[in-house]
């Protein structure tokens, strides 16, 4: 299988292609530069490959929850990209390619993984989410949500992963593993998820956000700070 899938929803930028066999990779800046740095990378790492967009099988993304620039700049992309060669988009859940990126690297020698991934959300907050490894797939055991960092309470038997350990090191009572959503990530999650039919037409890919108003003012955002107590 044939596959282009990238991430935009942290502040590195994770691009990764596979003719089926092989596979490639690329790494840089995220944040505000990704939506220049995007297209142009994309392109230089199919080219290595020797990919065309019209090879690909699917177009991956990660649709958050992250970045809200972040997010939309990867949607936009794989919509456009989509468009011009008529190709399904695969909207995939960042925080269940953190627990992948963290059984690929801690994990697989063990029948059963499960993982609490941990996102920095900003504004004092985590973005969390359960996943099971078992049977040869994940499942996932709750939808993601918000929590603060204190909330944060480790469970026997599951591992804690993602990057809001290291922002959050001095507020959240437990050690884990420092690991991204990576695009290579998505790239193993990509057949089981296509076996599922969880791709979209292009005009369908939306990215998935938690807060309803993303843009606060200072007051707001200090009348939910209280209110979190």
């Amino acid at each position: 299988m044939k596959l282009l899938a990238f991430d935009t929803s942290t502040d590195v930028l994770s691009i990764a292609a596979t003719d089926g066999a092989a596979v490639w990779l690329h790494s840089g800046p995220g944040g505000a530069q990704a939506s220049a740095t995007l297209v142009p990378a994309i392109l230089a790492l199919l080219a290595q490959a020797g990919l065309r967009l019209a090879d690909l099988d699917a177009i991956a993304f990660g649709s958050g929850p992250g970045s809200f620039t972040g997010l939309r700049t990867a949607c936009a992309v794989a919509q456009g990209l989509a468009f011009g060669v008529d190709k399904p988009v695969l909207p995939i859940d960042t925080l269940m390619a953190v627990a992948e990126e963290a059984r690929a690297q801690h994990g697989l020698m063990q029948e059963v993984f499960q993982v609490q991934a941990l996102l920095d959300a900003r504004m004092d907050e985590i973005y969390t989410g359960h996943y099971t490894w078992a049977d040869g797939r994940w499942q996932q055991r709750d939808d993601f949500h918000l929590v603060r960092p204190e909330a944060v309470q480790p469970e026997d038997g599951w591992t804690l992963a993602g990057n809001a350990l290291a922002v959050y090191a001095d507020r959240i009572p437990a050690t884990g593993l420092h690991v991204l959503p990576t695009a290579a990530a998505m790239l193993r999650l990509a057949p089981a998820l296509l076996a599922a039919g969880l791709a979209v037409p292009a005009d369908q890919a939306l990215p998935r956000y938690i807060r309803d108003k993303v843009a606060q003012t200072t007051a707001e955002r200090m009348a939910a700070k209280a209110a979190l107590g």
